[in-house]
């Protein structure tokens, strides 16, 4: 996530920045691969292949002195430093800014950052054994297996679905028994359970969530290896309410679908399906996406849904900073729109992306997608300019303004507007 503290340290100065010739790239390199910029719009980089295995990262069309072998997941960090995973004479490392690690791997992948950047994480697998690199430190603690990579809030801790024992692929009773928990700091915890999906860090980043699968027909919600005393049919995946350690998910009980907290339901009604479930920033509000009957999707704040539903998909809901508005992505008839406190905008498009509220919490803005052409997309209305790609705004700080990091004519532009000039 984006850290907020640092957007007031940018150039605001409205006016258009061309920071690279895309179309010269493509002329010289033979392979250019996905691109990605900084938060701030400064730089754009690419892997760029020359053959011969000669490949790097390009930014703002000077490639890096080294190459390597195969390199992959570029990204820019939350605090904008380049960060890839690159291989060399058959050994993987995370390349941060053209700095490898010191430690070395035979495979890596999930790059993960904490939320201000200043924490890197990956799973590796080393000698034929699994875990997690933060920092460029392997967990002492190895695994026969492990699968994601989750970093608590302060950078410091992270932790990883893993498998304790070595079971054949067709060996189910053993599958049966339980062969997976959770280990956090390369620590697994004592539990082991049929399957685990959603691990979550509380926001003190003291405890370790996450869904689980007691055997085929019995799921709970696991609190650092201990299980709620409760079970269902089936649950989603769990969050802990921030500044606290209750832990939220939903589950289904007979009758359908509905909130429980720390094991107790505390929703009343019941929905033919609940998930995505969020806070307010304030906290004091639980939105979540539900099916009021088979088909009919809309959004619920605190179990009272909206009005209106839509047949065909509503996505994770999203508050304005002030608690007082939601949005979601909703869609029907193979179209996408934005829906605010169940309210649909009239257009629709090929594909949308996730709303965002101004500082005021008055307007909202997104990225959407017509006929492969890219545009902004604010209070409803589309901007006047359509981009070869666009990656997604960002508002000044007082809201009048908004970054627009584009491509347009074969040129990377940074660019500062006014609001009502989108």
């Amino acid at each position: 996530m984006l850290d907020k503290d640092i957007i007031p340290d940018w150039d605001w100065s409205t006016g258009d920045k061309c920071i690279a010739d895309l179309d010269e790239w493509q002329k010289r390199f033979p392979i250019v691969h996905e691109y990605t910029v900084t938060h701030d719009g400064e730089q754009i980089a690419a892997i760029v292949e020359e053959g011969n295995k000669q490949v790097a990262p390009c930014v703002n069309g000077k490639r890096w002195a080294e190459t390597f072998e195969r390199s992959w997941s570029l990204q820019f960090s939350p605090d904008d430093r380049l960060v890839c995973l690159g291989m060399r004479n058959y050994e993987w490392s995370v390349l941060v800014d053209g700095h490898p690690w010191e430690e070395s791997y035979d495979y890596i992948w999930n790059l993960t950052f904490g939320p201000d950047g200043k924490s890197i994480a990956v799973n590796v697998k080393k000698d034929n054994e699994f875990g997690i690199s933060l920092n460029g430190s392997m967990w002492d603690n190895k695994f026969p297996e492990a699968r994601n990579v989750i970093i608590s809030s302060n950078g410091m801790r992270t932790a990883s679905l893993v498998k304790i024992k070595r079971v054949a692929t067709l060996d189910i009773f053993s599958f049966s028994e339980g062969v997976i928990t959770v280990a956090v700091d390369g620590k697994a915890w004592d539990s082991r359970f049929l399957s685990i999906w959603g691990m979550t860090f509380s926001s003190d980043s003291k405890k370790v969530a996450a869904g689980v699968n007691l055997d085929r027909l019995t799921y709970t919600i696991a609190v650092d290896g201990i299980t709620w005393d409760r079970t269902f049919y089936h649950i989603w995946e769990p969050l802990f309410k921030p500044g606290s350690h209750d832990v939220f998910a939903p589950v289904k009980i007979a009758g359908g679908w509905t909130l429980a907290m720390n094991g107790q339901p505390v929703w009343e009604k019941k929905f033919a399906q609940l998930w995505e479930h969020r806070f307010s920033p304030d906290t004091q509000k639980i939105a979540a996406v539900v099916a009021t009957v088979f088909g009919k999707w809309t959004i619920a704040v605190d179990e009272v849904p909206w009005e209106k539903t839509f047949r065909d998909a509503v996505l994770s809901p999203v508050f304005s900073p002030d608690s007082r508005k939601l949005a979601a992505i909703v869609k029907a008839g193979n179209e996408y729109t934005i829906a605010i406190n169940g309210v649909p905008w009239n257009e629709y498009f090929d594909m949308i992306w996730d709303p965002v509220f101004s500082p005021d919490s008055e307007r909202v803005l997104v990225k959407a997608e017509r006929k492969g052409n890219y545009f902004l997309v604010i209070d409803g209305v589309a901007g006047k300019e359509a981009y070869e790609y666009v990656w997604n705004p960002v508002f000044s700080p007082d809201g009048n303004k908004v970054l627009i990091r584009c491509i347009t004519n074969g040129k990377y532009y940074r660019k500062v507007v006014a609001v009502d000039d989108i």
